[in-house]
C-alpha cells in the first residue's frame, strides 16, 4: 500500500479557519482524514502541508512512526514550531485514520483498547461563541454566572470561562477583584458540584497570573490554565506553589521536549497538549506516557474542528492520565453537516461512550466544506490603557 495524494480542504468557520488533510493511498476507496487548524496561519499551515507531501507520496501510510520522524527531521530544521508541527499533526492523524480502517477498528483499539467506559466533555461557556468566551467587561459577573446556569441546563458537568481580563505586566486591585467576583458568581450559580475552569489565555505576567490565582482560589476550581506565558516555566512552577487550585498548560507546547520541563520542575497539574499542534496522535501518545510517569492529569487542547475532537476522544479512550475532553457545539449552526461522527455525546452528562467505527470515526463531507470557503478569520487585537501591545 502507498500513498498517492494528500489533499488540503480548507472550511471557514467563522474565528477559524478548519484545515482538513486527506491522504489518499493506492487502495480503491482507502483514504485518512486528519486536522491542522491553527488560527491566522491557514496559507502558512497549506503551504508546510505542501513542503512535507514529497516526503510521503510513494510511501507505505502504515509507517507512521518512521514518517513522522521523517517530517520532523528531515528538512534540517526540526518541526517543533506551531506551523511546521501542525502540518506534521494533520498528516498524521490522517494516517492513523488509515491504519485503523485498513484494519477495520477503532484507533483506540490499536492501543491496546479502551481504558475507561466513557468520556466527559466540558463546554466553553457560550458554546463556542466567540463573544460570549473571549470578551469580558466590568459589569460581566452576572453574564458570567447566566452563562453557566445554561451549560449546566444543557447537560455539562464542567465548563470554562475566561474570566480574567487583560492587564498590564503589573496593576493594581481592580482587574484581581473583577475576576474574584466573576468566579464566585459562577460558583453561586452552579454550585460546588459543578467543575469550573477559568482560562487566563497567558494574559498576565507572571506576577499578576499569581495575584489571580490567590483571588479565585477560594472557588474550588477544577483547574486554573495558563496564567502566565509558558516561555515562562519558573514562573508558572511558583503560581502552582502558591495555590491549591490545579494550573494547567500546555496547549502552545509542540513536541514531549517542550511538555517536559513543565513536568520536571511541577509547574502544573494538568497538560494540555494540542493533537493538532504537538504532533498529532503519534506525539501526544508520548506525551500522554510522561503524564502517567509524571502522575499529572491530561485534557487536550481542542477548540477547533471534528477531526481534532474524533481524535481526542480516541487518545483518551487509550490513555490512563486522560480526564477530559474540551468540546464546542456552538461555534458554527452548521458544524453537524461538514462531518460524520462515530460518537455521541448523551445529553445528561454530555459523556462519550467509544466509537465503534474503524480509525478516527469520522468521514468529512467534502461538497458542504465547499459551501464554507476560506475567509480572513475574525481578528483579536488587544491594547493596555496605553497603547502598548497586550495578549488577548
Amino acid at each position: 500500500m502507498k500513498i498517492t495524494k494528500i489533499e488540503t480542504h480548507v472550511c471557514n468557520a467563522r474565528m477559524r479557519n478548519w484545515i482538513f488533510v486527506k491522504v489518499l493511498t493506492d487502495q480503491p476507496g482507502l483514504h485518512g482524514w486528519g486536522e491542522g487548524t491553527l488560527e491566522w496561519h491557514t496559507r502558512s499551515v497549506v503551504g508546510a502541508i505542501e513542503d512535507l507531501s514529497p516526503l510521503l507520496i510513494g510511501e507505505d501510510p502504515t509507517r507512521v512512526e518512521h514518517l513522522w520522524q521523517s517530517m520532523y527531521r528531515q528538512h534540517f530544521w526540526h518541526g517543533n514550531g506551531p506551523v511546521r508541527g501542525t502540518a506534521i499533526s494533520a498528516i498524521d492523524l490522517a494516517l492513523w485514520d488509515i491504519i485503523g480502517k485498513f484494519y477495520n477498528t477503532p484507533c483506540h483499539k490499536l492501543w491496546g483498547g479502551p481504558v475507561r467506559d466513557y468520556i466527559r466533555t466540558y463546554c466553553h461557556l457560550g458554546g463556542g461563541k466567540m463573544e460570549d468566551f473571549y470578551e469580558t467587561n466590568p459589569a460581566d459577573a452576572k453574564r458570567f454566572a447566566d452563562l453557566a446556569q445554561k451549560a449546566v441546563a444543557e447537560g455539562y458537568t464542567a465548563f470554562k470561562t475566561m474570566a480574567v481580563p487583560e492587564t498590564m505586566p503589573l496593576e493594581g486591585l481592580k482587574p484581581i477583584k473583577y475576576a474574584a467576583k466573576c468566579v464566585e458568581a459562577m460558583r453561586l450559580a452552579v454550585g460546588d458540584d459543578i467543575d469550573i475552569m477559568v482560562d487566563c489565555h497567558a494574559r498576565p505576567s507572571p506576577q499578576m497570573g499569581l495575584m489571580f490565582a490567590k483571588a479565585v482560589d477560594p472557588y474550588g476550581l477544577y483547574w486554573f490554565e495558563e496564567p502566565c506565558w509558558p516561555e515562562s516555566v519558573e514562573g508558572m512552577a511558583d503560581i502552582a506553589r502558591a495555590v491549591t487550585t490545579p494550573i494547567a498548560t500546555g496547549e502552545r507546547l509542540i513536541t514531549s521536549h517542550q511538555v517536559r520541563p513543565f513536568l520536571e520542575k511541577r509547574a502544573c497539574s494538568v497538560i494540555q497538549t494540542d493533537i493538532t499542534h504537538t504532533g498529532g496522535l503519534t506525539e501526544s501518545r508520548k506525551i500522554a506516557a510522561l503524564c502517567d510517569a509524571y502522575r499529572v492529569a491530561l485534557a487536550p487542547h481542542n477548540p477547533q474542528g471534528p477531526v481534532s475532537t474524533a481524535a481526542s476522544l480516541e487518545l483518551g479512550f487509550a490513555s490512563p492520565s486522560y480526564i477530559i475532553c474540551e468540546s464546542v457545539h456552538l461555534d458554527v449552526p452548521w458544524r453537524s453537516d461538514v462531518v460524520s461522527e462515530g460518537f455521541v455525546i448523551e445529553k445528561k452528562g454530555r459523556i462519550v461512550r467509544p466509537s465503534t467505527r474503524p480509525g478516527l470515526g469520522i468521514e468529512i463531507n467534502e461538497a458542504e466544506v465547499k459551501k464554507h470557503p476560506f475567509e480572513q478569520e475574525l481578528l483579536q487585537r488587544s491594547w493596555g490603557a496605553d497603547g502598548s501591545v497586550t495578549d488577548w
